[in-house]
């Protein structure tokens, strides 16, 4: 019974967590203010500073907070086995490479349709499922993919609504870029995703140990990345440009959901995780049409969250029964 509790309460978390990094993301990319802006690339290798950090403080408390016991086990574990330790590198290169785009992303879309139409990674994370892990969907679970994808596809429709008068509407262009960005970090999502929980469930190390091995391989991308494409920006004004109070917000956010992920995948699998994110759209696109004003939505967009939203409940329908069985 605790164990279901802690499920929904890491499912509820999530959605929570979802919903503000992505509106703090986008507020962040689009607000205007003196000096040059912060470099996602930054933002990026600062998270994972972040979320290593986070993870070696609790493996020091379920240590008993002993300096000796956590440098035995973090020396056993990652330095003393060097090939479980390289198996986190396919996916911790991944996961940086989606954060980065998911920057690119909210630089060019609006918060409502980015946070739409970024749940096709729940397609893209069953199929990887299926094939990776030998998972079965059962009926309902493959029609709420189907009603998932005509959801995402009807928010995509062109429109011819008029845009906000406050703000300057985006090109076409930049509009495409973001939609690429969306779809390349939903591939990247899924496979990186089930990777991570195929190996997970196949050691017995703890989550946050692997989170830590995790980290340490997207540090060295993400820095790696950062001077491959900010190197001059970097060296000029450096690696801290623009950060403010929301910055750090954004940056807190995205290392905590490292770390809520994990706890998700821990006691849930990776699509249902998937559905209950969301859940956060009904709050991304109120929030972004009265405060941020960068979306209006119209009755095709409506149309297309409600699909997504009923793809949601209709996969949790079926889901919960199987549940019961496993606790045991």
């Amino acid at each position: 019974m605790a164990s279901t509790h802690l499920k929904y309460l890491s499912l509820g978390v999530l959605v929570f967590q979802t919903t503000s990094l992505v509106l703090t993301m986008r507020y962040s990319r689009t607000l205007q203010g003196d000096g040059p802006r912060y470099l996602a690339s930054s933002a990026v290798v600062t998270a994972e500073l972040l979320k290593i950090l986070a993870c070696v403080m609790l493996v020091f408390k379920e240590h008993s907070y002993s300096v000796r016991a956590l440098n035995s086990m973090l020396r056993q574990e990652i330095v003393h086995k060097p090939v479980e330790t390289l198996k986190l590198a396919i996916p911790s290169g991944i996961y940086t490479l989606q954060n980065n785009l998911l920057y690119v992303a909210l630089s060019n879309l609006d918060a409502a349709t980015y946070q739409v139409t970024y749940q096709l990674k729940i397609l893209t994370t069953a199929l990887f499922s299926v094939s990776m892990l030998g998972r079965k969907l059962g009926v309902y679970q493959w029609l709420s993919l189907l009603i998932l994808m005509g959801g995402v596809a009807l928010v995509q429709w062109p429109s011819d609504s008029p845009s906000s008068p406050e703000k300057e509407p985006l090109s076409s262009g930049s509009q495409v870029v973001g939609l690429v960005a969306v779809l390349v970090a939903c591939c990247s999502s899924g496979f990186a995703g089930v990777y991570f929980e195929k190996i997970l469930k196949e050691t017995k190390q703890s989550v946050w140990v692997r989170n830590i091995q995790l980290g340490m391989f997207g540090l060295v991308f993400g820095v790696i990345g950062m001077f491959a494409y900010d190197g001059d920006r970097v060296r000029e004004h450096g690696m801290f440009q623009g950060y403010n109070s929301l910055t750090c917000v954004v940056v807190a956010l995205q290392a905590l959901g490292g770390l809520v992920i994990a706890a998700v995948i821990k006691y849930a699998d990776n699509i249902l995780k998937g559905f209950a994110t969301s859940l956060s759209i009904i709050l991304s696109t109120l929030i972004s049409y009265f405060w941020l004003e960068d979306f209006v939505p119209t009755s095709v967009f409506f149309m297309g969250a409600v699909l997504v939203i009923v793809a949601t409940f209709l996969y949790g329908y079926e889901g919960k029964p199987s549940t019961n069985p496993s606790r045991a």
